[in-house]
């Protein structure tokens, strides 16, 4: 199962999916060219030359091409048999990365090969689909058929995302969260996605108004409280569809907090901890007391979401205060609005946002942008490449930008939906899981609305490691989609 003939190599490139090349090859031009303009200054003129960024990033376009190349007549079967041997032979990689790469701004993560460095974890993603994609084609495998496949998908997740961190790689890890939306695609219940907005919404909240004080207790923590019991009764009232306890709930809750605030105007100090504690406590012994008639399971998630909240709650300020790094707390904080700390944290943002600002519009044109030439915005070739597109193409052309991405998203959404094996499904939605991830958190921190945790933009950031990763995640994929043809001729 090596290459394929000739005249196989023929078929295959009749059946790629040319429209998605297409996309490819403008985002990666669009992208030299930006990098272009990010790091030019009037010392050097060529788009080509090899010792600026831009001439760097298209010798690795042009090797990305030869390497989708060689993809495309390879034959797609060795995919899906070499999965898991591909997958463990990254996190041997991985682990190795962890004891003998150098210290580059603090991470331990690239691997340094004379002039050339290659950071692992960009190629894990690929791996870590295939892996994912591989046990759920499994014999018999059915998601929800039992709670042991949930653990044997969340270990292939979770495996390279430990090993990222012990790089201290954050950025990295976090993008492999996204293979939980696959989950979600197969089966997976909505509780799930919905416990982790909840999740998102406490944590936000607590850390954003940890600092006043209402019944004793930060402002954040007691909004959460709230928040809390009003999901939980809206549970019962949809989830378990029990409109009484769902009401005699509320009227609890409601009736409790007449009688504090009576207690308070009368000068007796109420600990807002035990007050909230107590009438959970009383929430849930009345559920279960009520479950017993019908529907126990829907009865017992709610119960159980409730729970979890609450000791979610009581975890995230020491998350935040004791496993958090100072720096990871203030880009937190930063993003929050918490604290501004424009010569620290909040520089790299704070100039993203007056580049993009600055470029109104229509932009101040190609080679223009007087940020992008000062250097005012560090990183602006990599992982801030987008405030260069804002600065000089403006508003015009930060939306084309984004409709490309747009369209590729929607394109691979297409060719994941008429697969016809369940590997070549899951694998497409791993694809399509990352860019969208990628996409929403590069663009988020460079417009200040998600904390800066070093994600490039797909395509367009320079770099070798990203570039190649994302060239075989996609090309792969195209391979995979191409052999649909072959097994009907």
């Amino acid at each position: 199962m090596g290459l394929r003939n000739t005249d196989a190599g023929v078929s295959v490139f009749k059946a790629i999916d040319w429209i998605t090349i297409l996309l490819y090859l403008i985002l990666v031009t669009f992208g030299a060219v930006s990098i272009y303009a990010a790091s030019y200054d009037f010392d050097n003129a060529s788009l080509f030359d090899l010792n600026e960024f831009s001439g760097k990033q298209i010798l690795w376009i042009g090797l990305s091409i030869i390497i989708g190349g060689i993809i495309m007549l390879t034959d797609y079967r060795i995919y899906k048999t070499y999965a898991y041997p591909i997958y463990i032979v990254v996190l041997l990689v991985l682990v190795v990365t962890i004891f003998i790469a150098p210290d580059t701004k603090g991470s331990h993560s690239w691997l340094k090969f004379g002039p050339v460095s290659l950071q692992p974890a960009e190629f894990g993603k690929f791996a870590t689909a295939l892996a994912l994609a591989k046990l759920f084609d499994s014999y018999n495998f059915v998601l929800n058929s039992k709670i042991s496949n949930y653990f044997r998908a969340l270990i292939i997740i979770f495996l390279p995302i430990i090993l990222i961190l012990l790089q201290r790689e954050t950025g990295s890890a976090l993008v492999y969260i996204s293979f939980i939306f696959v989950l979600y695609r197969e089966g997976m219940s909505g509780l799930v996605l919905f416990s982790v907005l909840c999740a998102i919404t406490f944590f936000v909240v607590a850390v954003k108004f940890a600092e006043p004080l209402i019944l004793g207790i930060p402002v954040g923590e007691f909004t959460v409280f709230i928040i809390i019991m009003l999901v939980y009764s809206v549970m019962l009232f949809f989830y378990c569809k029990d409109v009484i306890l769902a009401r005699n709930v509320i009227y609890g809750f409601a009736g409790s907090g007449v009688i504090v605030t009576i207690l308070s105007l009368c000068g007796v100090e109420v600990n807002g901890t035990f007050y909230f504690i107590l009438i959970i406590s009383a929430a849930i012994i009345y559920t279960a007391l009520a479950m017993f008639h019908h529907r126990l399971g829907k009865y017992l998630i709610t119960i159980g979401f409730a729970i979890t909240s609450v000791l979610f709650l009581f975890s995230v300020n020491y998350v935040f205060g004791n496993i958090l790094e100072p720096h990871q707390q203030m880009r937190i904080k930063v993003a929050l609005g918490i604290e501004e700390n424009l010569q620290g944290a909040g520089y790299n943002v704070n100039q993203s946002k007056i580049a993009i600002g600055s470029g109104g519009v229509t932009g101040k044109g190609f080679l223009n942008g007087t940020q992008t030439k000062l250097k005012y915005v560090p990183e602006q070739h990599t992982d801030f490449i987008f405030c260069t597109i804002g600065e000089e193409e403006g508003f015009v052309g930060s939306t084309v930008v984004l409709i490309l991405y747009l369209a590729l998203i929607l394109r691979l959404i297409h060719i994941a939906e008429r697969q016809r094996t369940v590997f070549e499904r899951v694998y497409a939605y791993c694809v399509v899981s990352i860019l969208i991830f990628h996409l929403g958190i590069n663009v988020g921190m460079v417009i200040g609305l998600c904390p800066v945790i070093g994600i490039p933009l797909p395509f367009f950031s320079y770099g070798g490691s990203s570039l190649w990763g994302f060239t075989i995640l996609l090309f792969i994929l195209l391979r995979l989609d191409a052999s649909r043809k072959e097994r009907m001729d």
